[in-house]
């Protein structure tokens, strides 16, 4: 947990907060339901909003009364009250004046501390916001109060799992991993029964009245498909605060921290500093490797799913091994292949040729294709002119070669590397040409040698010590691709037993990596077998 928490007392209730960053703009955060500010932190995309949002500000966020870390409350708490912690949390960070992003009920108070102290807020931003939570004739987009009653029995039926995730988190219903982030994040930061409570009082909610007092820098965000929020009550919002601007957002994710998570922060910090920002670009020379698996399709086809997935996960581990050997970076998973970038373009020769000997050695046949040029760097990923010609290098390759742009070839003079040039140019739309070259060397020689027998060399290396029922199971699953804590998860054991089965597998087949292991199982036929 990256930043430390600290306690506010807004009278009897203390409020756990945190700060981010060290901006020039104070910015308060006032989250939506449940928060606990420690365990934010601990889902990659929440920990991006918060640092984001702390790039460009001092960012206050904190655990309403009743939730995360924050003291727990009995009884339903007034807007006042909720303001009032809002006030309290500002004072304990020594800020005078901020901004404030309000969620959901979150903004509700926002709101209401904006129209109450506009010398103490700079600014207004409302995410998935409504003005009243229960519809009537002059507001008929709210849920009725017998769905609002629905809503508490599923909450509370579905408590202690991943609760009412189709209303706040609709494409995260099939994501396993969030699916039990989320499940513990809900139990780790309120009971049922506070929960429950919390969503009552949220039930209450109704400041129409108020909003044309909002005399700040407003901007209301919204997906245009959020089920839990209509995006009517948004646009009902920005009528009637004055000035306010509305920015509809595509999608049905209502949790921020879920979907587009730029498309959101840009659009705030545009409003708050009038500058929206554009992605941090660096221009590099670099050495580009495409690789591909020479009839994907038709493998896939021909070996069914379970041992297709098997072949991948070797595929995959395959090459990542070889790239951390020789010192490249993985740019991105392509359909039936990678994206990699080197520094040298020896080594990313080099390494092309090991990838291509080493998946031949399993029965997979790769081609590749190599071209050293300038490329933009944005966010990790690489664009240009240079990506472009790598892809059609590589396209060009046949069956187990590795091709190279003369740039690449004149580059490594005096490595040692031998080349057979191909003929034909490679054209660009812009008049530019490539000559192509055949890497010939003794790995490349080697590449479609007879794969040894895995089978006969676990057997050689076992001694007899063959693998236990439930090393075997797990060996299959370390074929699928699963990672530990799956397969802990699917057997019902601790994580700390499969790691000690896997390293008995190691050593009882003489192999020192997963790819070796998930071989050998495609190799033997080997089948799931069912728990001792």
């Amino acid at each position: 947990m990256p930043y430390e928490t600290r306690y506010a007392k807004s009278g009897d209730v203390s409020i756990a907060y945190q700060i981010v960053g060290d901006g020039p703009l104070d910015v308060v955060l006032v989250s939506s339901w449940i928060t606990n500010v420690e365990e934010n932190w601990n889902y990659p995309s929440y920990a991006r909003l918060l640092t984001r949002l702390g790039s460009f500000s001092r960012l206050i966020h904190f655990d309403k009364r009743g939730t995360g870390l924050s003291d727990r409350v009995a009884t339903l708490s007034s807007l006042e009250e909720r303001i009032d912690d809002v006030r309290a949390v500002m004072d304990a960070a020594g800020s005078r004046r901020a901004a404030l992003i309000g969620s959901t009920e979150g903004a509700a108070m926002c709101a209401l501390f904006a129209a109450t102290y506009p010398k103490r807020t700079a600014g207004l931003v409302m995410y998935g916001a409504y003005a009243k939570r229960i519809a009537s004739r002059d507001y008929p987009w709210g849920p009725t109060l017998q769905e609002r009653d629905d809503f508490y029995r599923q909450m509370m039926r579905q408590w202690g799992g991943p609760a009412v995730l189709e209303y706040l988190a609709p494409s995260k219903i099939e994501d396993e991993e969030f699916c039990r982030w989320w499940a513990g994040y809900l139990r780790r930061s309120a009971s049922p029964s506070a929960a429950l409570v919390l969503t009552q009082m949220n039930t209450e909610i109704d400041i129409r009245e108020i909003l044309g007092a909002i005399r700040v820098p407003t901007l209301v965000l919204h997906r245009v498909d959020d089920r839990l929020c209509p995006i009517e009550g948004a646009r009902f919002l920005a009528s009637r605060i004055p000035g306010a601007k509305l920015v509809e957002l595509p999608g049905g994710d209502h949790l921020p921290f879920v979907g587009d998570i730029d498309a959101i922060v840009d659009s705030i910090q545009e409003s708050l500093t009038g500058v929206r920002p554009s992605p941090p670009s660096d221009r590099i020379l670099t050495t580009l490797l495409f690789t591909e698996i020479v009839g994907a399709a038709e493998l896939a086809t021909h070996h069914g799913d379970h041992e297709w997935r098997a072949l991948e996960a070797i595929h995959d581990e395959t090459i990542r091994e070889q790239l951390i050997r020789f010192r490249g970076r993985e740019i991105k998973k392509t359909v039936s292949g990678f994206l990699a970038a080197f520094d040298g373009p020896a080594r990313a020769v080099r390494c092309a040729s090991a990838i291509i000997a080493a998946l031949a050695q399993r029965g997979i046949t790769l081609r590749a294709g190599l071209h050293t040029g300038e490329c933009e760097a944005i966010d990790g990923d690489l664009r240009g002119v240079a990506v472009h010609i790598a892809a059609r290098i590589m396209a060009r390759a046949g069956s187990g070669d590795s091709l190279v742009s003369s740039t690449t070839r004149d580059l490594v003079a005096g490595s040692e590397l031998d080349f057979d040039e191909v003929s034909g140019l490679l054209l660009a739309p812009s008049g530019n040409s490539w000559r192509l070259f055949r890497v010939k060397d003794s790995t490349t020689e080697t590449s479609h040698a007879p794969a040894p027998n895995l089978l006969e060399r676990a057997a050689s290396n076992a001694h007899g010590n063959r693998l236990s029922r439930r090393e075997r199971e797990i060996a299959t699953l370390l074929a699928r691709g699963r990672s530990n804590r799956q397969i802990a998860e699917d057997l019902t054991i601790s994580i700390g037993t499969v790691e000690r089965h896997i390293a008995n597998t190691f050593n009882k087949l003489g192999y020192h990596s997963r790819a070796q292991v998930a071989a050998w199982v495609v190799e033997q036929g080997v089948e799931q077998i069912r728990p001792d």
